[in-house]
């Protein structure tokens, strides 16, 4: 294993090292990771506001942990981060899968299949110091290495960190090169997964200052082994009396016999079946350069590097493929898994002053992200759309001859290359005025370039001699002749959908803030920002049909499901004004309080296509599905309190909010429900979302703290959106869409939006964690320390409550039905000793070994359950010089 070996290595380089004296380890601990995040009595030290201020003077509710406190955490990824921030879920198919909401913000999660077209911006930004990194349902999963801290903004965040942050941040900062000391750190773990397999880990940070208080380089690297802990469990894929496509037939509904079935219908998977499935390898480096040209001016440089490897899936079975019961860490899985993630970021910042008053940033970053995923699709044969692709004659519409069905076994393929471009320039006055002020501007351009395939037609691919022998068969799709391509031409013979697409948008943005001190103890802040956005998507969707494809090498385009987006003019223009304010009152010079009115959006989108649906009595269709979707916005009070008493033993910072989110985007898709065999995003109701939240930490005795945080956040929908017909002709016309009609019989319309009074999904009422940290000091300079932790999720929903149940469903008719996601507590320990330069701990994670899910869903057209990772456990050893 590559980790272990690393790991090997760094354990012998490290035993053959001198130990630092208590001294040296001192001095060289802030080479290591700078003061700057802490202050000398432990607060942290935030840029929320874009100004280096105490977490305890920041009117808004901040989480937020040290490098320090990360490193005894064992927190390296977003799921490890989750267990200490609450208010903060994260709804995932696995490593780099996944989308943040916070306070309950979310309108559900779906696969990740089309998700880099279809999907709608997130609206919780995700920074990696001053570079956006957040996308559509795939926020890149940075691994934390040498960070200085990490910063959780609760609320919007508009008026500083524009439209991606609407319903708040995760800023990843990381360690600066110091200019006066050499120093690094090396650590490394090895351990195990209950249940699983092993894992091993190693970092490794130095700082090296090239001409002292003039520049320094740092550096860092990392290697991370997960070992995988989800068995594929071999297993054959029958067709079944109960498959969605039997109609096709005329046989009465039921499955045909193995002769009228490719392979006798013996489908299986054990060329891929094995025990812990699902590795994930974190790769990657990062280096910096500092230069400080004088006293007042200094240049920042860095390069930044990651690759992540997730191999297998992520979600977990209940039921398996063939309708067998499974264990808790087990599925059926008939293609190759997996899910590449690799992005490159350049980074620079300036900073400076001219004269003695105002301070200038400019900061830019250029990164660029690949993606290649693949997923088992094989799920979807049970349906009649999978079925569609895989039968032919009867009613088919592939030939009139005797029914006959190929192979079951599907799968979807992805490739995903982002690039993100930005630009920011502040100015700002001193920080020990009555007046101060920040102004500055803002401009990105943002660009998505996405192939996806699905990969489940298996009707023989036309060749000449298949067609001179009037033998049944489909020819290949292509991108629509004359749109917009990444790949223009013909797909793989076995892609039956799919879209080949350029998405974006550039934006350009100005901001201001003036804080002014109307009394020595009363503050009032205010700032607005002004955003423009240009919005556009280009490129085809593709599709196969008999009327196209039917015994031809390669499909012409149709008009139906072969779509030409350049067609639809995809351009739109967002602009505006968000604003916020605050007015913070300091009685004592340990006690504030506050109160905050803050705006966010994101921007609107569009959709791969139009199309008629939802018939009438008549025939007529209803409803012409929106091309586009617009922007949501959130409007938030805060009111709070944060204290600091007891000569710093005891912090207290309590909060309550009362947000209202309106025109809140959806994403739906429902096939049986009559809307279409494509996905779709629309605007939809609106919500009230009230919450209270606790943050405590206690000191009360030296080594000895305690750290609580809570929070009671509940959401109300107030408003009764639904499809209104917009298709003259309809018996509907001009009012809402209440049934529709299918060969003559009436089914009641389902809505998507919700009903009044029920609640978003991914938003658990409460959300708790505790943690419990004693130091002490032995004998032979060796000091000793001992940690817990507990963290409890309530139970929440993964749909809206109006979507179809999934309870009791075998052969689910879309990728969107509701699951009750129960709530569940973890527990983490960690025992350890420190000398000189030299750290070792035991630690373990999931004590508990739960295997709650944490993303229940029907994504794969079958009941799967991304589940906690069992308790791991092992042991780290550090080496700081």
């Amino acid at each position: 294993m590559k980790a272990e070996y690393l790991l090997s290595c760094a354990l012998v380089a490290l035993l053959g090292g001198t130990a630092a004296t208590a001294a040296d380890t001192a001095a060289t601990a802030a080479a290591a990771t700078p003061a700057a995040t802490q202050s000398n009595d432990g607060e942290i030290i935030v840029t929320a506001q874009r100004r280096n201020e105490s977490i305890q003077k920041v009117p808004l509710t901040i989480q937020a942990l040290s490098g320090d406190t990360l490193s005894k955490l064992n927190v390296t990824t977003f799921n490890d981060l989750l267990k200490y921030t609450p208010n903060v879920t994260y709804s995932s198919n696995g490593p780099g899968s996944g989308a943040i909401f916070m306070r309950g913000l979310s309108t559900g999660f779906a696969g990740n299949q089309s998700s880099a077209t279809i999907a709608y911006f997130p609206n919780v930004a995700l920074y990696l110091d001053d570079q956006s990194m957040q996308f559509p349902a795939r926020n890149a999963d940075v691994y934390m290495a040498d960070m200085q801290r990490v910063e959780v903004l609760e609320g919007p965040q508009g008026t500083l960190f524009g439209g991606g942050a609407e319903a708040g941040a995760v800023r990843y900062i990381t360690n600066k090169p110091d200019l006066q000391n050499f120093g690094g750190h090396i650590e490394g773990s090895a351990g195990g997964t209950v249940g699983g397999a092993p894992n091993g880990s190693f970092n490794a940070t130095i700082n090296i200052p090239i001409i002292q208080d003039k520049l320094a380089i740092r550096g860092v690297i990392y290697d991370d082994h997960r070992g995988g802990y989800i068995d594929n469990v071999a297993s054959n894929f029958t067709r079944a009396n109960s498959d969605g496509g039997n109609h096709y037939f005329n046989n009465g509904g039921v499955a045909l016999p193995a002769a009228q079935q490719s392979n006798l219908g013996q489908y299986n998977n054990d060329a891929l079946a094995k025990k812990d499935f699902n590795p994930v390898d974190y790769t990657g480096g990062r280096i910096s350069a500092k230069w400080q040209i004088n006293d007042n001016w200094d240049l920042l440089v860095a390069e930044s590097y990651q690759k992540m490897d997730a191999e297998g899936t992520f979600a977990t079975y209940p039921i398996g493929s063939d309708f067998q019961t499974l264990g808790k860490l087990q599925t059926t899985v008939f293609t190759p898994s997996y899910n590449k993630d690799s992005y490159e970021n350049t980074a620079w910042t300036l900073n400076g002053k001219i004269g003695d008053f105002l301070k200038v940033v400019y900061t830019g970053a250029y990164m660029t992200r690949h993606i290649q995923t693949q997923q088992d699709y094989s799920n979807y044969s049970r349906t009649g759309g999978g079925m569609y692709y895989q039968c032919t004659g009867g009613s088919t519409g592939w030939g009139n001859g005797t029914p006959f069905c190929y192979s079951p076994v599907a799968y979807w393929h992805d490739s995903v290359r982002n690039t993100h471009l930005s630009n920011e320039v502040r100015v700002s006055t001193p920080d020990d005025k009555r007046i101060r002020l920040i102004a500055g501007a803002y401009e990105e351009r943002f660009r998505i370039d996405d192939v996806m395939n699905f990969d489940y037609k298996t009707i023989p691919s036309c060749t000449a001699t298949l067609i001179a022998s009037s033998q049944v068969c489909s020819g290949s799709v292509q991108t629509f002749p004359g749109s917009t391509a990444n790949q223009p031409g013909v797909e793989p013979n076995n892609t039956a959908f799919g879209e080949d697409v350029q998405r974006g948008y550039d934006q350009y943005a100005f901001f201001g803030s003036v804080d002014f001190d109307i009394l020595p103890n009363l503050t009032l802040t205010a700032g607005t920002r002004y955003y423009h956005y240009k919005e556009f998507e280009v490129g085809s969707q593709f599709e196969t049909s008999p009327a196209s494809c039917l015994e031809v090498i390669v499909c012409s385009p149709n008009g139906g499901g072969d779509v030409n987006i350049d067609a639809n003019n995809d351009r739109v223009v967002y602009h505006g004004f968000k604003s916020r304010a605050s007015l913070t009152w300091k009685p004592t010079d340990t006690t504030m309080v506050y109160g905050t009115f803050s705006q966010g959006f994101r921007p609107g989108g569009f959709n791969r296509a139009t199309k008629l649906i939802l018939p009438d009595i008549n025939g007529v269709d209803q409803l012409l599905r929106p091309n586009g979707y617009k922007p949501d916005t959130l409007t938030n009070y805060e009111i709070g309190v944060k204290t600091d008493l007891l000569n710093h033993r005891l912090q207290v910072n309590l909060s309550a909010y009362y947000m209202d989110w309106d025109n809140v985007q959806i994403g739906f898709f429902n096939p049986a429900g009559g809307f279409g065999n494509t996905s779709f995003v629309t605007n939809g109701a609106n919500f009230h979302v009230k919450g209270v939240e606790a943050q405590i930490v206690a000191r009360p005795f030296r080594g000895f703290s305690a750290q609580l945080g809570a929070t009671y956040n509940d959401s109300k929908q107030v408003s009764s959106p639904c499809f209104i017909s917009n298709v003259a002709g309809s018996t509907s016309f001009g009012s809402c869409i209440t049934s529709f009609y299918t060969n003559g019989v009436q089914t009641a319309l389902q809505s998507p939006f919700g009903s009044k009074g029920s609640s978003l999904p991914d938003a658990p009422h409460e959300q708790a964690n505790l943690r419990l940290r004693y130091e002490w000091a032995g004998h032979a300079g060796i000091g000793y320390f001992v940690s817990g932790g507990a963290s409890y999720t309530a139970h929440t929903y993964n749909q809206p409550s109006t979507y179809p149940t999934g309870a009791g469903v075998l052969i689910p008719g879309t990728t969107l039905l509701r699951y009750r996601m129960s709530g569940y507590t973890l527990l983490d320990a960690s025992i350890g000793m420190q000398r000189d330069a030299w750290t070792l701990s035991l630690f373990g994670d999931n004590l508990t070994n739960s295997h709650a899910s944490t993303f229940t869903s029907s994504a794969q057209f079958i009941k799967s359950e991304v589940i906690i990772r069992p308790m791991t456990y092992g042991v780290k050893l550090g080496y700081t010089f």
